[in-house]
């Protein structure tokens, strides 16, 4: 399930539990282990993708210096 936290950034939630913890190697919750469908990956990327064009911060090309200077820690 995709909710927005308080600053409107999607956030992916389990559809089992609710619990927001995913272990991204092997792709499921952390709470109950149940796998995320990929269904869920790809509604939570173009909710990502929304949100950051709705902010003028669509996300960068593979590779692009820009990108990568601006996303490192200060």
């Amino acid at each position: 399930m995709i909710f927005r936290n308080p600053a409107g950034a999607p956030e992916l939630a389990c559809e089992a539990c609710g619990c927001r913890w995913f272990d991204r190697m092997a792709n499921a919750c952390y709470e109950c282990g149940e796998p995320v469908p990929p269904a869920e990956t790809e509604a939570f990327a173009r909710a990502l993708a929304e949100w950051r064009a709705a902010l003028g911060d669509a996300p960068a090309a593979a590779g692009d210096a820009t990108s990568a200077a601006r996303d490192a820690p200060s």
